[in-house]
């Protein structure tokens, strides 16, 4: 798929979600459908411990028919790279082209729980990439090549995702990472950032959720906090769940027009398009925000 056809299809704003695997099928099913029917152009989903890339990918593909699903992301430790390739050509084949197969090396505490060694995250993604090409291609295949992106934070992890795949999936990011890493990438790759977004306007409520439902969790994780560092942020902004000032730059809190101008912020920073994680208070899959974002964010 190329980087051109690709952007066309997913279009500017999509839906990243962590939860769609952690509650029942039926219900992960309706979400995707309603996230589909609202128009946002593609659903991005997270791999945990608890649901499989491929098999959920499949599960959201049958309940949809025009959105675009896509693993943000597959990691790489969790099957080899031939039971990738094989996974992705087969769900491009059977759903008209419409999977698009994120990949990710994780983070060094979840991969060594798996009992493999983190020490090359980058060697090992080279690695990977190269033992998919070399996969046999025998069997159905799809109009085009399945699509696939890495998640990239740094520099040369992004250097890979423009020489060797489709383009980038950044997560836990802000606008100027989205200008750094189009800086590295060039105009031509896809540049697909992951933006949590929080429809409450009240200051101090807002920031305990996010750090609640987002920030406390992901700033344990060494991979996320080596790449706030490159963009100026310190010990201090790590402590207790994030600084203000941390979670106001990762997390686009406020009104309608307030996650609008974020996700403007993105696009005019370089992003092809902009992957909305809704964080529910009530831990929920935060469906009535994006209801109440859809008008605004894909009226054009």
């Amino acid at each position: 798929m190329q980087h051109e056809s690709l952007a066309a299809r997913i279009g500017r704003v999509g839906v990243w979600h962590g939860g769609l695997g952690r509650v029942p099928a039926a219900v992960a099913r309706r979400a995707a459908a309603e996230i589909e029917q609202l128009g946002y152009g593609a659903l991005w989903f997270a791999e945990t411990p608890v649901n499989e890339s491929m098999s959920q990918a499949a599960l959201l593909l049958a309940a949809t028919e025009r959105i675009t699903v896509a693993t943000g992301i597959a990691n790489i430790w969790v099957r080899d790279a031939s039971a990738a390739h094989a996974g992705a050509r087969a769900l491009a084949e059977a759903y008209d082209g419409r999977f698009l197969l994120g990949l990710g090396a994780s983070h060094a505490p979840l991969v060594g729980a798996r009992g493999h060694d983190y020490a090359k995250p980058l060697a090992a993604m080279r690695a990977y990439l190269d033992a998919m090409d070399e996969a046999p291609d025998d069997g159905p295949t799809a109009a085009a090549a399945p699509g696939r992106v890495l998640a990239a934070l740094g520099p040369k992890m992004l250097e890979l995702a423009r020489d060797r795949t489709a383009g980038a999936h950044p997560y836990f990011v802000t606008p100027e990472h989205t200008a750094r890493a189009r800086e590295i990438l060039g105009a031509g790759p896809l540049l697909a950032p992951e933006q949590a977004v929080l429809l409450e306007s009240d200051p101090a409520t807002a920031r305990a959720l996010a750090r609640a439902h987002h920030t406390r969790f992901y700033l344990q994780l060494p991979n996320y906090t080596g790449n706030l560092r490159r963009l100026g942020f310190g010990d201090e902004d790590f402590a207790d769940g994030g600084s203000d000032r941390l979670v106001d730059a990762i997390v686009a809190w406020g009104d309608v027009d307030a996650v609008r101008r974020r996700v403007q912020e993105h696009h005019d920073a370089g992003a092809d398009h902009v992957a909305l994680q809704p964080l529910a208070a009530d831990g929920g899959l935060g469906i009535e925000q994006l209801r109440e974002l859809a008008p605004v964010l894909l009226e054009s």
